[in-house]
């Protein structure tokens, strides 16, 4: 089982769990949300430096989850 990616930051990054619980690769997810691989994979590794909230948004419709399914703030 994939761990939960994190930044140098309190962000932590679950998109990498949640795609393997529905069973998407990452060039699925790019095939259903129009996004580039290389925005996919920084999402997926917890790399990014700025999120985007219209990624986000894209990501959630096309794994019908929430927000905080992908990203979450811990102390």
């Amino acid at each position: 089982m994939k761990k939960v990616n994190k930044n140098d930051s309190n962000i932590i990054f679950k998109l990498a769990k949640l795609m393997e619980q529905k069973g998407y690769s990452k060039n699925k997810l790019c095939v259903e949300t129009g996004l580039r691989f290389e925005t996919i994979q920084g999402y997926y590794n917890g790399t990014i430096s700025r999120v985007d909230l219209h990624i986000l948004s894209l990501l959630c419709e096309a794994l019908n989850c929430n927000v905080q399914d992908i990203i979450e703030y811990k102390k």
